[in-house]
């Protein structure tokens, strides 16, 4: 990391991952062309989860070649009477692993569900009942992970060395 003043530690990595509302998935295409696309992901311990449909670029991209990087960003906003933002990102790099198992499969569905849809968790298993059989489950696990922050505090003096307060 260039700017290793800003550099967080991995437990703060894992809360911006676990707090932004998505991330960027990036990987290489079949063809050798990049290819990156929003997505939903859950993170547990150190692994996480998103689905997929059963075809299309994103699972071909990761059967081709399983590591990847997924960028989320959960705090972003400008700072007053400055030409700067402050924000709080994080960078992952893992392996990519279409999940076969049908227990591990509704496991990672019901995390995602939990953390986007809590408020349906009602009809869940409606929904395994009528989309399992077409939706992808994909678990990532994590193999490095790297956090970054610029805030500024009450005296807009930049926090950083991992300064909290």
């Amino acid at each position: 990391m260039r700017r290793n003043d800003r550099e967080m530690n991995q437990k703060f990595a894992y809360y911006v991952i676990d707090k932004a509302p998505f991330a960027t998935i990036s990987m290489v295409r079949p063809d050798g062309s990049a290819y990156g696309i929003p997505i939903s992901v859950v993170r547990e311990d150190d692994h996480f989860y998103f689905h997929s449909a059963m075809e299309g670029e994103k699972l071909e991209s990761i059967l081709y070649q399983n590591e990847i990087c997924i960028s989320a960003v959960s705090r972003c906003r400008p700072v007053p009477d400055k030409f700067t933002l402050e924000y709080e990102s994080a960078v992952v790099w893992g392996k990519a692993y279409l999940v076969s198992e049908k227990e591990e499969r509704i496991h990672g569905l019901s995390l995602i569900c939990q953390r986007f849809a809590k408020q349906n968790m009602d009809h869940f298993q409606d929904a395994i009942d009528r989309s399992l059989g077409r939706t992808a489950v994909i678990r990532v696990d994590i193999t490095k992970v790297t956090g970054k922050r610029k805030k500024y505090d009450a005296s807009g003096v930049e926090m950083k060395w991992g300064r909290m307060e």
